[in-house]
């Protein structure tokens, strides 16, 4: 048993003790896991520790830890200090090793950047650039001598410049201050390059720059690159917008046809600047070459297709596109109710919002509205929810709310859509919004149109497009839509009273201060149902005090003038006394139902200043309290303007104006330094025009 045991320890084995071994006294008791690795120090240690091997075996026996204290590392010749000191030389070796490291692999980035082509002319533009970017810091002379220090360094080698992202920003700041000869001089190294420029993340912007002065030379050397790469760029996440500005922003009609031609397929593409296209119209093309109706459309429709379904759908090109495409369908057709799915199910919408902010977006979303059924009109209107207030003062996306109006025979949800939003949802947003929508040139007609149709007021020659979407649209909702277009209006305008009544109300100054705003209340006291004497009162009292012009120190911002003192003040208030609109085919007024009863509401505030109004700018005021035929006071009034005919006859022959004319023409020109002997011509006297009829009617 001796020898096995023997056999087995002279091994290296471990064995279990039997109980003999267990019971042997010279035995060793097993020491527990922690002493053993309570601390591993030096051989030193390791030694002291196996001479006092029974100490600690009786200390393990009873159970006890073994308590060593710390040896002095800084007195022990052999002591941790000398272990700690060998460490950090050679972690101060490792860190030097490192340093050495870095600097190597620095000089060799240096060294290879140093071997590139151009590395010192690329070093040098970049030391120029870091000057000229900061404009302000750097005085006019210098930065002169800098630009052609600059363009000495690129002259001839742009092409080896652009393509490096960091040497092409100084090719852009040289074009930033360059000449008209020296912008052309790039345009024309460039040239052959630009295609490939728009590729390049960087280098794009170079091509902006270059266009950016509408120099027709430089836009006629860009532009016709682009003709046979059209399919090819829109696809490109780098090029596809550089060639949708250069389309939108830059190109000629004959350009911008030329590019859109590629749409429809590989055989209408261009490759040579000379070959002349003409129309990029789908619908002429297709009907002088029928047989290619089936293959132009297929490549259309794939084209278009590819761009939504990648989400690329803010490309003014794509929305000229779609328009082509749309306007070539079949009504009624399978291929048109395919299409108009796609383009609603576009997830979260952004097609359709895009498309509202461009021109043929905008006419495409009207004429799917006019085609579409009535749960097509509720879902599109659904995508542009928290979109209208920005869209009603936009120049195309306004048209789609008119579209709205005329198109979608539930009025309940038309009004819930749109109202809210664009009157505003609290009354402090009320009031800015609708003061908004009052003096902007495209807002006020997405709320004045249901009151005034399509006068050549709200409609001037710039929305002449306008009209003819209109147009459009009216020509299909004979078929699409049910209701009445008087009972729709109708609905709009007493859905939208209670809230544009309470703005007059409200602030009648606000919106009274412009001529839009004259308008607008004109419009809203003229057209909308429901209560107005709250609104008429507060318009009246913008038209108390002294209508005269008095002389004040110079106050910053000068106060508004008077009522009374302005053209479309007086149109306003002469509107609202007649009671209706001038029907021109009647040559009457056509007065509403019920009455404004407006004369009974202003007189008693302007009647303390009645002469003065009878011989101002605002006669016709006065003129339109006798003329109205409800006006309860009208003998009070005649007595008092008989009272002061002498002043109502200088008036209307002119005499005061030509005295104030006099007046003003002498100060002008002793201001300017004329000459002494020159004499100012005569203004003719024409007198009051208003006052003039005045006098008429006192003396009937």
């Amino acid at each position: 048993m001796a020898s096995k045991s023997f056999a087995v320890a002279s091994s290296g084995g471990k064995r279990k003790a039997s109980s003999g071994d267990k019971s042997n006294g010279h035995s060793r008791t097993k020491k527990p896991r922690i002493a053993s690795t309570a601390h591993k120090r030096c051989p030193f240690e390791e030694e002291a520790a196996s001479d006092n091997t029974d100490d600690a075996s009786s200390d393990d026996g009873e159970g006890g830890f073994e308590l060593t204290s710390r040896p002095n590392t800084a007195k022990g010749p052999q002591g941790q200090g000398q272990s700690n000191n060998s460490g950090a030389r050679e972690s101060g070796d490792k860190i030097q090793s490192s340093r050495e490291s870095h600097a190597k692999q620095k000089q060799l980035a240096h060294e290879r950047k140093a071997a590139k082509p151009l590395a010192d002319e690329v070093h040098r533009t970049k030391k120029l650039w870091e000057k000229l970017r900061r404009k302000s810091h750097v005085p006019k002379e210098e930065r002169q001598q800098l630009v052609d220090e600059l363009y000495g360094i690129i002259t001839g080698k742009v092409k080896d410049f652009v393509l490096k992202h960091d040497a092409v920003r100084a090719v852009q700041t040289a074009i930033k201050y360059s000449t008209p000869a020296q912008r052309k001089q790039i345009a024309k190294e460039l040239e052959g390059t630009y295609a490939q420029l728009a590729e390049s993340r960087y280098a794009k912007f170079l091509i902006g720059k270059l266009l950016v002065q509408n120099d027709d030379e430089i836009r006629d050397l860009v532009v016709p690159e682009f003709y046979g790469k059209v399919r090819k760029l829109i696809h490109h996440a780098e090029a596809s917008w550089i060639l949708d500005d250069v389309y939108r922003g830059v190109a000629t009609k004959e350009q911008k046809a030329n590019l859109l031609r590629e749409w429809y397929g590989p055989e209408f593409a261009l490759f040579k600047q000379g070959n002349n296209a003409g129309t990029a119209d789908l619908s002429e093309i297709l009907a002088n070459e029928p047989s290619k109706r089936t293959t132009a459309m297929k490549y259309l429709f794939d084209m278009i297709n590819g761009l939504i379904q990648k989400k690329l759908t803010g490309f003014t090109m794509l929305h000229d596109a779609m328009l082509q495409y749309f306007l070539n369908l079949k009504p009624q057709s399978e291929e048109l109710k395919e299409f108009v799915e796609i383009v609603k199910q576009d997830e979260n919408g952004d097609l359709l919002k895009n498309m509202a902010f461009t021109k043929s977006g905008a006419r495409l979303v009207c004429l799917i509205l006019a085609c579409g059924s009535a749960k097509d009109r509720k879902q599109i209107l659904k995508t542009f929810k928290d979109t209208f207030q920005l869209m009603c003062g936009d120049t195309h996306a306004h048209m789609i709310t008119l579209a709205a109006y005329d198109l979608i025979d539930d009025t309940v949800l038309t009004s819930k859509a749109i109202f809210p939003e664009i009157l505003g949802k609290n009354e402090e947003k009320d009031l800015e919004n609708i003061i908004f929508l009052a003096n902007d040139l495209n807002a006020r007609i997405t709320v004045r149109y249901l009151f005034e149709g399509q006068s050549k007021a709200l409609f001037p020659a710039s929305h002449a497009n306008d009209l003819a979407i209109l147009a459009e649209i009216h020509e299909i909702r004979k078929t699409t839509s049910k209701k009445d277009p008087g009972v729709r209006r109708k609905e709009l305008v007493a859905a939208m009273s209670p809230q544009l009544l309470a703005a007059v109300a409200s602030s009648p100054n606000d919106l009274a201060y412009t001529s839009f705003g004259c308008q607008f209340i004109t419009d809203v006291l003229l057209s909308t149902v429901g209560d107005k004497t709250s609104a008429l009162e507060a318009v009246a009292s913008i038209a108390a005090g002294d209508p005269t012009p008095t002389e004040s120190e110079e106050v910053y911002p000068p106060p508004p003038p008077h009522i009374s003192l302005t053209s479309h003040g007086g149109k306003m208030l002469k509107a609202l006394l007649a009671g209706g609109r001038f029907d021109r085919k009647e040559g009457a007024v056509k007065r509403i139902d019920p009455p404004l009863n407006f004369a009974d509401i202003l007189y008693p505030v302007i009647k303390e200043h009645i002469l003065q109004w009878a011989v101002g700018p605002s006669s016709f005021t006065v003129l339109g309290l006798l003329e109205a035929p409800d006006f309860s006071s009208k003998k009070e009034l005649v007595k008092s303007l008989r009272a002061h005919r002498k002043a109502l006859e200088k008036a209307a022959k002119g005499y005061g104006v030509v005295e104030e004319k006099k007046a003003t023409t002498s100060s002008k020109q002793k201001a300017k330094g004329g000459a002494k002997d020159s004499k100012p011509a005569e203004p003719k006297s024409s007198g009051n025009q208003g006052t003039k009829l005045l006098m008429e009617k006192l003396s009937e």
